[in-house]
């Protein structure tokens, strides 16, 4: 009875294994970096992002697409670089959302992007 119940245990361990493994799936690093300017361009689309955000936001996506750049340069990625490249994309992963939900759109007020409609350019 022991033998059995040891074997359906590690049989549902075995088993559920690799559901927790698709619960959150780990991305290279052009994957992520794909996935954020893809949320940047559908925050342009959608109005939730304006102007001005999109522009800091994909300011900083390219200072962090540098910084991967020059670790690059020395023989490839350490787990402490990939670990602070990680930390960075998370943190404008993090900023991406905020943004995106800060009601701060085209159809709430007015936007830099229409300024040029009254004779004002910046």
């Amino acid at each position: 009875m022991k033998r059995t119940l040891l074997a359906l245990a590690a049989l549902a361990t075995v088993a559920a294994a690799p559901l927790a493994a698709q619960a959150a799936p780990w991305q290279t690093i052009n994957q992520r970096q794909a996935n954020l300017d893809q949320r940047i361009d559908q925050g342009v689309r959608t109005g939730s992002l304006t102007r001005s955000e999109a522009l800091r936001l994909r300011g900083e996506f390219r200072q962090i697409s540098r910084l991967e750049v020059t670790y690059r340069r020395s023989n490839g990625l350490s787990m402490r670089e990939r670990a602070d490249l990680d930390a960075r994309f998370d943190r404008l992963s993090r900023q991406i959302k905020i943004e995106r939900r800060d009601r701060d759109d085209r159809h709430d007020r007015r936007d830099d992007r229409n300024d040029h409609r009254d004779g004002r350019r910046s």
